[in-house]
């Protein structure tokens, strides 16, 4: 076992080296500031693993000083000496007995490392509070930029990468607008009208409620304007719910169009070859939480068309960040060609749903605010939607940051990461 030392200018800087180093898992021994930064003692999870004696009981009865000997050499380093503790009395003979060696060992072992995993966890959420107590004081106006992203509904994650990407010395205004920059680079949307002008066959998908088939009717209404009516065709596989396809039929008589009805993937092949000249045509699927296991089975049946189905996810924009993330990983590994925001008008913010957009990089190609059809249906701009978000009149609420929450949150979400949210500064930068 080796305890290592690391020196970096800032605390984030020297975890980050500890755990390139000896991995996630590694144990933070001690910290403190130095002339030359921040030191960090720490040594492998698996070398503390090496410490813990297989047979505790069996060696209480009859300690090596030997191995206590090794332990104590082992311990030490160019900077430091540690000595181990005064060991614990003898256990009564009569207790040695009666409880297995085995399952005092695993006690043993599981109790101490859960109590290293705890003091870890402190020690790390400690760090970072310093960490971002010193940022805060090097880069005030990142600070507001990074507060200004949490209170608009963004994620510690994305908005912590975001400022991350802003240079430094800038006022607040520069920063605000290189932030807003970068957020409209990394929203992809689709071009205006894309669907209505390249037509084909789409499935609107997602969970009850979030507006799947009011938004089919504005979709259709657009393609009717723009093609006729003798181009654009609507399916149902809704026959679920009782009168679940009477909706889209008192829209399709609107627009004079009629609704089929599909039962299985059969019928959808049939179906769907039988209308291969329609320019466009809006499948409206069975609203169900993502959790139920007909999501599969749904998306089994519009995959074994004949037809190129693109599946577009529709989303409330009023749903809670972990929902929409649920959400996204569940339909997204049946492999989604776009998606819908809708509710606008219901959601408190948008915030929190470009977020889960941007960061799981999904291309967003409409957003819905109200009922109104087909007018309140809208391609999706990133420069005005960033612009509601930050130019919205608000006021502090319960749900507002203050300073000290502020440090807090980022502390505890320093370590998260995915793999797919990299964020880029803008054209032409990394």
């Amino acid at each position: 076992m080796k305890v290592k030392r690391y020196v970096a200018a800032t605390a984030r800087e020297a975890l980050r080296k500890v755990k390139e180093d000896l991995g996630a898992e590694a144990i933070i021994l001690s910290n403190r500031q130095t002339s030359a930064g921040v030191e960090i003692l720490a040594l492998a999870d698996t070398d503390m693993s090496n410490l813990v004696d297989t047979h505790p009981v069996e060696h209480l009865r009859e300690p090596n000083k030997g191995k206590s000997t090794h332990i104590q050499s082992e311990l030490v380093d160019s900077d430091h000496v540690y000595t181990a503790q005064p060991t614990t009395p003898n256990i009564d003979q009569k207790m040695t007995e009666r409880v297995p060696e085995n399952v005092v060992s695993e006690e043993f072992v599981r109790s101490l490392m859960k109590e290293i995993h705890a003091m870890k966890s402190t020690m790390e959420e400690q760090l970072a509070t310093v960490a971002w107590g010193n940022t805060t004081q090097r880069s005030p106006e990142k600070m507001k930029i990074l507060r200004a992203l949490l209170n608009a509904g963004f994620s510690p994650l994305l908005s912590r990468r975001l400022v991350d990407k802003l240079p430094d010395g800038s006022n607040y205004a520069q920063s605000m607008k290189q932030a807003i920059s970068a957020l409209e680079f990394n929203l992809h949307t689709a071009s205006d009208d894309e669907m209505i002008k390249k037509g084909g066959v789409y499935a609107l998908v997602g969970a009850t409620g979030v507006g799947k088939t009011t938004t089919i009717a504005k979709l259709a209404a657009r393609s009717v304007i723009r093609h006729g009516a003798e181009k654009v065709a609507l399916l149902t596989t809704d026959s679920y719910r009782i009168g679940g396809h009477e909706q889209l039929r008192i829209y399709g008589r609107l627009l004079g169009l009629s609704v089929r009805n599909i039962q299985d993937a059969d019928d959808l092949r049939l179906t769907l070859s039988a209308l291969k000249n329609k320019h466009m045509v809006l499948i409206d699927t069975v609203g169900m939480s993502h959790r139920d296991q007909m999501v599969g089975e749904q998306i089994a049946m519009l995959s074994k068309a004949d037809t190129d189905v693109k599946k577009m996810l529709v989303m409330s924009a009023a749903s809670s960040d972990r929902t929409l993330d649920e959400i996204i990983t569940a339909y997204r590994k049946y492999g989604i060609h776009g998606c819908i925001i809708t509710k606008l008008d219901e959601a408190a913010g948008l915030g929190v749903a470009l977020d889960a957009v941007i960061r799981r990089k999904l291309v967003l190609h409409y957003v819905t605010n109200g009922q109104k059809v087909p007018e309140d249906i809208h391609s999706a701009n990133p420069r005005y939607l960033l612009h509601r978000i930050f130019n919205a009149k608000s006021g502090d609420t319960a749900f507002t940051l203050q300073d000290a929450e502020f440090a807090l949150i980022m502390a505890r979400n320093n370590n998260l990461d995915e793999p797919d949210s990299k964020i880029y500064a803008g054209a032409g930068h990394d």
